[in-house]
Parts: structure tokens; sequence; C-alpha cells
């Protein structure tokens, strides 16, 4: 027992380094990325897989390791303008963002797909959500993953994205705050998103997927909101 202790402590030990290089480096993607994987092996994750597969549909995706998103954007820019992947290719290429650029990860263990799983489906859950890209909008929509299967790299980066902002800039906690709450408030009241298969649903209007998963108020035009997205 001693010894599996001090295993966890120095998992922390090594959490907490990677939480502080996502500060220096400002949500750098690499940074990040470490620090989602740090928590693979973890007692964290575990309870994150039992809480995933708890979910309908859950063991199913996972046993079956459900394949990766793998987008193809030239394809999702020819759908409707109201569709799930017009959507979700607009915010890609409005934001320069490569479609592709996922570390690639190893999913033999089922906390290595479902990391994988919610790295590459995070930007969907922006559109889904309608939370901005920007650091407020980016905690609210982690909050809804957080909330409904406690991924740990989302609680931990929202928890420590809260006492930053409360104690460095006291004027932009508000905007943070509300944020998170809005998150919060979603992932409780919606169906859980980690189990969606959006791949399969691509042609599908936004407003439908919205009311299957049961998303009543999303962050479109609040001000940590996407404005410029279909309502």
């Amino acid at each position: 027992m001693p010894r599996v202790r001090f295993q966890e402590l120095l998992q922390a030990l090594q959490q907490f380094r990677l939480m502080a290089e996502v500060g220096h480096s400002k949500g750098e993607l690499t940074s990040i990325a470490d620090l989602v994987d740090s928590f693979i092996d973890t007692p964290q994750m575990d309870a994150c897989i039992k809480r995933f597969r708890a979910l309908p549909g859950g063991n199913a995706l996972i046993d079956s390791r459900y394949p990766a998103l793998q987008p193809n954007i030239a394809y999702l820019q020819q759908l409707p303008k109201d569709s799930l992947g017009f959507q979700y290719s607009n915010l890609i290429l409005k934001n320069g963002y490569d479609p592709e650029f996922f570390r690639p990860r190893t999913i033999s263990s089922d906390g290595h797909w479902l990391t994988q799983r919610i790295a590459t489906t995070h930007d969907i859950h922006h559109v889904i959500g309608g939370f901005a890209t920007t650091p407020e909008g980016e905690s609210g929509v982690l909050a809804i993953t957080a909330c409904q299967i406690g991924f740990p790299a989302y609680v931990m980066l929202n928890n420590a994205a809260a006492i930053s902002s409360f104690r460095l800039s006291p004027t932009s906690y508000p905007q943070l705050s509300a944020s998170i709450n809005h998150g919060i408030a979603m992932g409780f009241n919606a169906e859980a998103l980690a189990i969606a298969r959006w791949e399969e649903g691509w042609e599908r209007p936004l407003s439908d997927w919205r009311q299957e998963l049961g998303i009543t108020k999303p962050a479109n035009g609040f001000i940590y909101g996407l404005k410029k997205t279909a309502a």
C-alpha cells in the first residue's frame, strides 16, 4: 500500500508540473496533450472509464474500439450550411486549425481509447454547445465533459483556470465563472456528448442534434459563445 501511495504522489507531482507548463505556454496544444496523457493510467481515469461504461452505449463504443475521428473537411464543407458537418468544418477552417493535429495514440487500453476519442471530438463539442474557442469558451466546453464523465484533465484544467482567474484576473473571473457554470448546467441536463456517434450524422441539422441531446440553451450569443454560427 505505501508503494501505491508513493506512485500516486509522483503522478500528482508530475501533473502539477504539467499544469504549470500549460499555464506558461498559454495553452499550447503539446502541453495540454502531455497533461491529458498523464492521467491515462491513474485511479482518476479508471473512475472516468467506469462512468463512461455506465452510459447507454458506452460499453459498445469502448469494447469495439470505435474509430477515432478522421474528418474529411472538404466533404463536410459541401453539406448543407445548417448541418453539424458544415458547422464543424467551418469552425476548423475559420480558426486555421489542422483537422489532423491530434496526437497519435494507441487504443489498446480503455484509457488510451477514451483519451483519444475525447481529444478528437473536442471541437465538435464547441459547435454542439455553442462555446467559443476563447479561454472562457474553452473552460465552458471542458466543463460539459468534466461534469458528465469526470474526464480527469478537464477537471484539473478548469479548477486551475478558475483559481488562476480569481487570483490573478478578478475582472475577468465573472465571465469565466459564467461559462463554466453554463457548461456544468449543460452537462447535467444533456445526454452525454462523449458517446455520440457524430460521424454517422454529419448531414443532420445542428438543431436536430441539439434536440436529441437535450441542449436547450446553447452558448451562442453569450459573451463566451460562438456568435457567427447557426444558433
